[in-house]
């Protein structure tokens, strides 16, 4: 068999590597703070695919799924900046590792205001 007639091989990517580039795309969107915790749970105790701020599912034909958690400055527009983060993390998925993108949600679990000085009365 030559190189030209030899069926294609199977690429497999982990599922930490897709929470690693979603993690960098969702960081680096001006507004976004930090990554929150994800929740906890009897879900989270079984699934090896997920890290703080971060959870995938991959479905059996390739599509993902992403639930991102954050903190966001208190200065941003919180609608506008979680649209800009999932806009991020589907090109960044589709790029980098050509899979389809089913769903990317953001939950915006706090805000980070910057310290004030007291009010004068």
């Amino acid at each position: 068999m030559s190189e030209a007639e030899r069926p294609p091989g199977k690429t497999t990517i982990a599922p930490g590597v897709l929470v690693t580039i979603i993690k960098a795309a969702a960081v680096q969107v001006d507004g976004v703070s930090r990554l929150a915790q994800t929740p906890s749970g009897v879900n989270t105790l079984f699934n090896r695919s997920f890290e703080k701020g971060v959870q995938v599912h991959v479905e059996e034909n390739g599509r993902v799924h992403a639930d991102i958690y954050l903190i966001l400055n208190g200065e941003v527009n919180l609608r506008d900046t979680g649209l800009k983060v999932q806009k991020e993390a589907e090109l960044a998925i589709s790029k980098m590792v050509g899979l389809e993108v089913g769903s990317v949600n953001v939950h915006i679990e706090n805000v980070d205001f910057p310290n004030h000085p007291p009010d004068e009365e």
